[in-house]
């Protein structure tokens, strides 16, 4: 996506905030504004999804839950329709179905990020599985 600059005015206030913010964070004034805009209509967009994480790894999740892509991760394990999947988790986990669906459908609005997600933790699952092979191995 090719980026334009914008001119716009912000207080004194918002101005040295948000200045104080990236130096603490380590990133330029322009790419913190741009994460805080590019989260803050996901979250107008989505009520009940925050985001977590530092800098660079920042992932949305459900307020008080999991992340986005591990409730999806777990719909994609069970079986059935898409309500059955959503009764299915609702009754093994906290999450009331409403929730389920918060994250569902902003899956659905960010499917690379979400497949991006789970791909990682399945090759750190992979990963894992193999130091341990390896570890029994030397003890054999």
């Amino acid at each position: 996506m090719a980026a334009r600059s914008t001119s716009f005015r912000l207080s004194d206030d918002a101005r040295r905030r948000l200045s104080e913010r990236a130096e603490r964070d380590g990133v330029s004034v322009t790419a913190l504004l741009e994460r805080l805009i590019v989260e803050g209509i996901d979250t107008l967009d989505h009520p009940g999804i925050v985001y977590r994480g530092a800098g660079q790894d920042r992932r949305a999740a459900l307020a008080g839950g999991p992340d986005v892509w591990e409730v999806v991760a777990r719909l994609r394990e069970l079986t059935g329709d898409e309500e059955e999947r959503i009764t299915a988790l609702a009754g093994e986990t906290d999450l009331h179905p409403r929730q389920i669906r918060t994250a569902l459908e902003f899956a659905a609005r960010h499917p690379a990020e979400v497949h991006a997600r789970i791909e990682r933790n399945e090759q750190a699952i992979t990963e894992g599985r193999r130091a341990a092979e390896q570890r029994r191995a030397l003890l054999a």
